[in-house]
Protein backbone atom coordinates (compact mmCIF):
# COMPACT_ATOMS: atom_id res chain seq x y z
CA UNK A 1 0.00 0.00 0.00
CA UNK A 2 2.79 2.43 0.90
CA UNK A 3 4.55 1.92 -2.43
CA UNK A 4 1.35 2.71 -4.33
CA UNK A 5 0.78 5.79 -2.18
CA UNK A 6 4.33 6.95 -2.73
CA UNK A 7 4.04 6.58 -6.50
CA UNK A 8 0.75 8.51 -6.50
CA UNK A 9 2.16 11.38 -4.48
CA UNK A 10 5.06 11.82 -6.87
CA UNK A 11 2.70 12.64 -9.72
CA UNK A 12 1.95 16.28 -10.48
CA UNK A 13 -1.44 17.33 -11.85
CA UNK A 14 -2.28 20.70 -13.37
CA UNK A 15 -5.97 21.62 -13.23
CA UNK A 16 -7.39 24.52 -15.23
CA UNK A 17 -10.82 25.96 -14.50
CA UNK A 18 -10.61 24.93 -10.86
CA UNK A 19 -13.36 27.32 -9.76
CA UNK A 20 -15.91 26.20 -12.35
CA UNK A 21 -18.72 23.71 -11.81
CA UNK A 22 -16.71 20.60 -12.69
CA UNK A 23 -13.38 22.13 -11.75
CA UNK A 24 -14.43 22.86 -8.18
CA UNK A 25 -15.35 19.21 -7.69
CA UNK A 26 -12.11 18.08 -9.31
CA UNK A 27 -10.20 20.35 -6.93
CA UNK A 28 -11.54 18.23 -4.05
CA UNK A 29 -10.89 14.84 -5.65
CA UNK A 30 -7.72 15.06 -7.73
CA UNK A 31 -5.41 15.36 -4.67
CA UNK A 32 -6.29 11.69 -4.09
CA UNK A 33 -4.21 10.94 -7.20
CA UNK A 34 -1.29 13.31 -6.93
CA UNK A 35 0.09 16.71 -6.10
CA UNK A 36 -2.43 19.21 -7.46
CA UNK A 37 -1.76 22.68 -8.84
CA UNK A 38 -4.88 24.69 -9.71
CA UNK A 39 -3.76 28.21 -10.62
CA UNK A 40 -6.37 30.93 -10.71
CA UNK A 41 -6.94 33.43 -13.51
CA UNK A 42 -4.29 35.84 -12.23
CA UNK A 43 -1.69 33.07 -12.44
CA UNK A 44 -2.94 31.38 -15.62
CA UNK A 45 -4.70 33.35 -18.35
CA UNK A 46 -6.15 30.83 -20.78
CA UNK A 47 -6.68 33.54 -23.37
CA UNK A 48 -2.92 34.09 -23.41
CA UNK A 49 -0.81 31.39 -25.06
CA UNK A 50 2.39 32.58 -23.40
CA UNK A 51 0.75 32.33 -19.97
CA UNK A 52 -0.26 28.73 -20.70
CA UNK A 53 3.20 27.77 -21.95
CA UNK A 54 4.93 29.36 -18.98
CA UNK A 55 2.64 27.62 -16.47
CA UNK A 56 3.08 24.17 -18.00
CA UNK A 57 6.84 24.53 -18.35
CA UNK A 58 7.22 25.80 -14.77
CA UNK A 59 5.06 23.06 -13.22
CA UNK A 60 6.19 20.18 -15.44
CA UNK A 61 2.98 18.22 -14.73
CA UNK A 62 2.48 14.55 -15.49
CA UNK A 63 -1.20 15.15 -16.21
CA UNK A 64 -3.18 18.21 -17.28
CA UNK A 65 -6.93 18.30 -16.63
CA UNK A 66 -8.59 21.06 -18.60
CA UNK A 67 -11.93 21.85 -16.99
CA UNK A 68 -11.95 25.46 -18.19
CA UNK A 69 -14.34 26.64 -20.88
CA UNK A 70 -16.14 29.66 -22.24
CA UNK A 71 -19.74 28.52 -21.67
CA UNK A 72 -21.84 31.61 -22.36
CA UNK A 73 -23.68 30.04 -25.28
CA UNK A 74 -25.65 33.09 -26.41
CA UNK A 75 -22.91 35.61 -25.68
CA UNK A 76 -20.52 33.56 -27.79
CA UNK A 77 -22.50 34.56 -30.88
CA UNK A 78 -21.17 38.10 -30.49
CA UNK A 79 -17.89 37.20 -28.76
CA UNK A 80 -16.57 34.62 -31.18
CA UNK A 81 -12.91 35.44 -30.65
CA UNK A 82 -13.25 35.13 -26.86
CA UNK A 83 -15.01 31.78 -27.19
CA UNK A 84 -12.38 30.42 -29.57
CA UNK A 85 -9.52 31.70 -27.41
CA UNK A 86 -10.59 29.60 -24.42
CA UNK A 87 -12.39 26.70 -26.09
CA UNK A 88 -10.15 26.08 -29.10
CA UNK A 89 -6.83 27.88 -28.89
CA UNK A 90 -6.14 27.19 -25.21
CA UNK A 91 -6.67 23.41 -25.55
CA UNK A 92 -4.38 23.45 -28.59
CA UNK A 93 -1.59 25.10 -26.60
CA UNK A 94 -2.19 22.87 -23.57
CA UNK A 95 -1.98 19.79 -25.78
CA UNK A 96 1.20 21.00 -27.47
CA UNK A 97 2.89 21.84 -24.18
CA UNK A 98 1.71 18.59 -22.59
CA UNK A 99 3.35 16.66 -25.37
CA UNK A 100 6.59 18.59 -24.93
CA UNK A 101 6.83 17.86 -21.20
CA UNK A 102 5.65 14.25 -21.54
CA UNK A 103 2.26 14.80 -19.92
CA UNK A 104 -1.19 13.49 -20.82
CA UNK A 105 -4.32 15.64 -21.15
CA UNK A 106 -7.92 15.24 -19.98
CA UNK A 107 -10.25 17.64 -21.77
CA UNK A 108 -14.00 18.20 -21.37
CA UNK A 109 -16.35 18.87 -24.23
CA UNK A 110 -20.06 19.13 -24.90
CA UNK A 111 -23.21 17.84 -26.56
CA UNK A 112 -23.24 21.10 -28.54
CA UNK A 113 -20.83 19.59 -31.06
CA UNK A 114 -23.94 17.85 -32.46
CA UNK A 115 -26.92 19.50 -34.16
CA UNK A 116 -29.58 17.52 -32.29
CA UNK A 117 -31.27 16.19 -35.41
CA UNK A 118 -30.84 12.56 -34.36
CA UNK A 119 -33.62 10.74 -32.50
CA UNK A 120 -31.41 8.21 -30.71
CA UNK A 121 -28.52 8.77 -28.28
CA UNK A 122 -25.43 10.16 -29.99
CA UNK A 123 -22.40 7.91 -30.30
CA UNK A 124 -18.87 9.26 -30.05
CA UNK A 125 -18.25 8.64 -33.76
CA UNK A 126 -21.44 10.29 -35.03
CA UNK A 127 -20.64 13.20 -37.38
CA UNK A 128 -20.51 16.49 -35.47
CA UNK A 129 -22.42 19.47 -36.80
CA UNK A 130 -22.51 22.31 -34.25
CA UNK A 131 -25.24 24.92 -34.63
CA UNK A 132 -23.46 27.93 -33.15
CA UNK A 133 -20.20 29.55 -32.13
CA UNK A 134 -20.00 27.79 -28.77
CA UNK A 135 -20.35 24.33 -30.30
CA UNK A 136 -17.95 25.11 -33.14
CA UNK A 137 -15.33 26.43 -30.73
CA UNK A 138 -15.60 23.33 -28.54
CA UNK A 139 -15.34 21.06 -31.57
CA UNK A 140 -12.24 22.95 -32.70
CA UNK A 141 -10.73 22.37 -29.26
CA UNK A 142 -11.44 18.65 -29.48
CA UNK A 143 -9.83 18.42 -32.88
CA UNK A 144 -6.76 20.35 -31.76
CA UNK A 145 -6.24 17.89 -28.90
CA UNK A 146 -6.57 14.92 -31.25
CA UNK A 147 -4.30 16.43 -33.89
CA UNK A 148 -1.55 17.16 -31.36
CA UNK A 149 -0.82 13.48 -30.84
CA UNK A 150 -0.71 13.91 -27.05
CA UNK A 151 -2.11 11.00 -25.00
CA UNK A 152 -5.56 12.28 -24.16
CA UNK A 153 -9.03 11.67 -22.83
CA UNK A 154 -11.87 13.81 -24.21
CA UNK A 155 -15.00 13.57 -22.08
CA UNK A 156 -18.17 14.98 -23.62
CA UNK A 157 -20.91 15.81 -21.17
CA UNK A 158 -24.20 17.73 -21.25
CA UNK A 159 -26.66 19.87 -19.30
CA UNK A 160 -24.18 20.31 -16.45
CA UNK A 161 -25.36 21.80 -13.17
CA UNK A 162 -24.07 22.25 -9.63
CA UNK A 163 -25.14 23.76 -6.32
CA UNK A 164 -22.98 26.80 -7.06
CA UNK A 165 -22.11 28.91 -10.07
CA UNK A 166 -24.48 29.74 -12.92
CA UNK A 167 -26.72 26.98 -14.21
CA UNK A 168 -30.31 25.89 -14.86
CA UNK A 169 -30.84 24.45 -11.38
CA UNK A 170 -29.97 27.68 -9.61
CA UNK A 171 -31.81 29.81 -12.16
CA UNK A 172 -35.04 27.87 -11.60
CA UNK A 173 -34.73 28.19 -7.84
CA UNK A 174 -34.09 31.92 -8.08
CA UNK A 175 -36.96 32.55 -10.52
CA UNK A 176 -39.36 30.48 -8.46
CA UNK A 177 -39.02 33.02 -5.63
CA UNK A 178 -40.06 35.79 -8.04
CA UNK A 179 -42.74 34.38 -10.36
CA UNK A 180 -45.94 32.43 -9.86
CA UNK A 181 -45.59 30.91 -13.33
CA UNK A 182 -42.48 29.68 -15.14
CA UNK A 183 -42.57 29.09 -18.90
CA UNK A 184 -39.99 26.44 -19.80
CA UNK A 185 -39.03 24.87 -23.12
CA UNK A 186 -40.37 21.32 -23.49
CA UNK A 187 -39.09 20.27 -26.94
CA UNK A 188 -35.38 20.04 -26.15
CA UNK A 189 -34.25 16.74 -24.65
CA UNK A 190 -31.10 15.87 -22.75
CA UNK A 191 -29.64 14.30 -19.61
CA UNK A 192 -29.00 16.77 -16.76
CA UNK A 193 -25.69 15.82 -15.18
CA UNK A 194 -24.37 16.84 -11.76
CA UNK A 195 -20.84 18.20 -11.85
CA UNK A 196 -19.89 16.08 -8.84
CA UNK A 197 -20.71 12.90 -10.75
CA UNK A 198 -18.58 14.04 -13.70
CA UNK A 199 -15.60 14.74 -11.45
CA UNK A 200 -15.99 11.49 -9.52
CA UNK A 201 -16.21 9.48 -12.73
CA UNK A 202 -13.10 11.18 -14.08
CA UNK A 203 -11.14 10.20 -10.99
CA UNK A 204 -12.46 6.63 -11.16
CA UNK A 205 -11.18 6.41 -14.73
CA UNK A 206 -7.76 7.76 -13.81
CA UNK A 207 -7.17 6.09 -10.43
CA UNK A 208 -6.16 2.62 -11.70
CA UNK A 209 -3.63 4.22 -14.02
CA UNK A 210 -2.03 6.10 -11.12
CA UNK A 211 -2.05 3.03 -8.91
CA UNK A 212 -0.05 1.13 -11.54
CA UNK A 213 2.46 3.96 -11.63
CA UNK A 214 1.45 6.93 -13.78
CA UNK A 215 2.83 7.16 -17.30
CA UNK A 216 1.53 9.48 -20.00
CA UNK A 217 1.02 6.52 -22.29
CA UNK A 218 -1.53 5.15 -19.83
CA UNK A 219 -4.01 7.30 -21.73
CA UNK A 220 -2.53 6.32 -25.06
CA UNK A 221 -3.73 2.79 -24.43
CA UNK A 222 -7.31 3.60 -23.34
CA UNK A 223 -7.68 7.24 -24.27
CA UNK A 224 -9.84 8.82 -26.92
CA UNK A 225 -13.30 10.36 -26.85
CA UNK A 226 -16.02 9.23 -24.44
CA UNK A 227 -19.50 10.42 -23.55
CA UNK A 228 -20.11 10.94 -19.84
CA UNK A 229 -23.62 11.99 -18.81
CA UNK A 230 -26.41 10.95 -16.49
CA UNK A 231 -28.51 7.98 -17.57
CA UNK A 232 -31.96 8.61 -18.97
CA UNK A 233 -33.37 11.69 -20.64
CA UNK A 234 -35.78 14.53 -19.93
CA UNK A 235 -36.84 17.95 -21.19
CA UNK A 236 -35.99 21.33 -19.69
CA UNK A 237 -39.65 21.60 -18.68
CA UNK A 238 -39.66 18.28 -16.84
CA UNK A 239 -36.29 19.09 -15.28
CA UNK A 240 -37.71 22.37 -13.93
CA UNK A 241 -40.74 20.59 -12.47
CA UNK A 242 -38.46 18.01 -10.87
CA UNK A 243 -36.26 20.71 -9.35
CA UNK A 244 -39.24 22.31 -7.63
CA UNK A 245 -40.54 18.93 -6.51
CA UNK A 246 -37.21 17.91 -5.00
CA UNK A 247 -36.82 21.31 -3.37
CA UNK A 248 -40.18 20.89 -1.64
CA UNK A 249 -38.81 17.75 0.05
CA UNK A 250 -35.28 19.03 0.71
CA UNK A 251 -33.70 19.43 4.12
CA UNK A 252 -34.43 22.95 5.38
CA UNK A 253 -30.82 23.45 6.49
CA UNK A 254 -29.26 23.11 3.02
CA UNK A 255 -27.10 26.23 2.85
CA UNK A 256 -26.80 26.20 -0.94
CA UNK A 257 -30.59 26.26 -1.33
CA UNK A 258 -30.80 29.23 1.03
CA UNK A 259 -28.16 30.98 -1.04
CA UNK A 260 -29.91 30.19 -4.33
CA UNK A 261 -33.29 31.43 -3.09
CA UNK A 262 -31.99 34.27 -0.98
CA UNK A 263 -33.86 32.67 1.90
CA UNK A 264 -37.15 33.54 0.20
CA UNK A 265 -40.08 31.13 -0.17
CA UNK A 266 -40.92 29.60 -3.53
CA UNK A 267 -44.07 31.13 -5.01
CA UNK A 268 -44.20 29.29 -8.36
CA UNK A 269 -47.33 27.16 -8.62
CA UNK A 270 -47.34 26.51 -12.36
CA UNK A 271 -44.62 25.41 -14.81
CA UNK A 272 -45.98 25.88 -18.32
CA UNK A 273 -44.44 23.99 -21.25
CA UNK A 274 -43.50 26.09 -24.28
CA UNK A 275 -41.73 25.38 -27.56
CA UNK A 276 -38.28 26.51 -28.58
CA UNK A 277 -39.94 28.82 -31.11
CA UNK A 278 -41.73 30.57 -28.25
CA UNK A 279 -38.41 31.27 -26.51
CA UNK A 280 -36.01 32.55 -29.18
CA UNK A 281 -32.34 32.90 -28.24
CA UNK A 282 -29.32 34.29 -30.13
CA UNK A 283 -27.79 30.78 -30.33
CA UNK A 284 -29.64 27.74 -31.60
CA UNK A 285 -29.76 24.75 -29.24
CA UNK A 286 -29.73 21.08 -30.22
CA UNK A 287 -33.26 19.67 -29.96
CA UNK A 288 -31.88 16.28 -28.91
CA UNK A 289 -28.77 16.25 -26.72
CA UNK A 290 -28.82 12.73 -25.33
CA UNK A 291 -25.40 11.07 -25.50
CA UNK A 292 -24.81 7.33 -25.42
CA UNK A 293 -22.61 6.25 -22.51
CA UNK A 294 -22.05 2.73 -23.83
CA UNK A 295 -18.38 3.25 -24.66
CA UNK A 296 -17.35 4.55 -21.24
CA UNK A 297 -19.34 1.77 -19.60
CA UNK A 298 -17.68 -0.91 -21.72
CA UNK A 299 -14.17 0.53 -21.39
CA UNK A 300 -14.14 1.56 -17.73
CA UNK A 301 -17.18 -0.10 -16.18
CA UNK A 302 -18.74 3.28 -15.45
CA UNK A 303 -22.43 4.04 -15.42
CA UNK A 304 -23.54 7.36 -13.97
CA UNK A 305 -26.82 7.37 -12.02
CA UNK A 306 -30.08 8.31 -13.72
CA UNK A 307 -30.65 12.06 -13.96
CA UNK A 308 -33.45 12.19 -11.39
CA UNK A 309 -31.39 10.18 -8.94
CA UNK A 310 -28.54 12.66 -9.33
CA UNK A 311 -30.89 15.60 -8.79
CA UNK A 312 -32.28 13.98 -5.66
CA UNK A 313 -28.74 13.53 -4.36
CA UNK A 314 -27.94 17.22 -4.86
CA UNK A 315 -30.86 18.22 -2.68
CA UNK A 316 -29.57 15.97 0.08
CA UNK A 317 -26.28 17.86 0.28
CA UNK A 318 -25.91 20.51 3.01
Amino acid sequence: MFSIFARIMKSRILLTGGTGQVGAELSRLLPELGELAAPGHLELDLANADSIRRTVRDLQPHLIVNAAAYTKVDQAEREESAAYAVNAEAPAVLADEAKKVGAALVHYSTDYVFDGSKNAPYLEDDPPNPLGVYGRSKLAGEQAVRDSGVPHLILRTAWVYASSGHNFLLTILRLSTQREELRIVCDQLGAPTWSREIAAATVRILAPMFQRGWKSNSLAERGGTYHLTAAGETSWHQFAESILDECSHAAPKSSWIATATGGLPLITHRVTPITTAEYPTPARRPAYSVLSNSRVQQSFGLRLPEWREQLRAVFKTP
